[in-house]
């Protein structure tokens, strides 16, 4: 099934920005994390924060509200055993 397709099925909509930072985070590393908020006027999923690479996962949960539904990736570095650097993108559902 497309994008397209899926998001008419939902009744909601992904707005364009949302794919392009995402992409962005995913191949240049821009963003340690997105957070997506559902726009409900709009019927439309929308970019409501980024994270600078900087910032840290306690950065990102703090900014996570206590009472509303949000969605976001965030891109997780950490070492494995054999001591070597990696990055996984998870997709979190709030």
């Amino acid at each position: 099934m497309h994008n397209s397709q899926a998001n008419a099925a939902s009744g909601m909509a992904v707005h364009d920005d949302c794919k392009l930072k995402f992409l962005e985070l995913k191949a240049k590393r821009t963003y340690r994390y997105i957070i997506f908020k559902i726009e409900e006027k709009l019927k439309q999923v929308i970019v409501e924060k980024m994270g600078e690479p900087t910032q840290s996962y306690e950065d990102f949960t703090a900014s996570l509200p206590a009472d509303e539904c949000r969605y976001a990736v965030y891109d997780f570095d950490f070492l494995t055993t054999e001591n070597v650097p990696k990055s996984r993108i998870f997709f979190i559902a709030w």
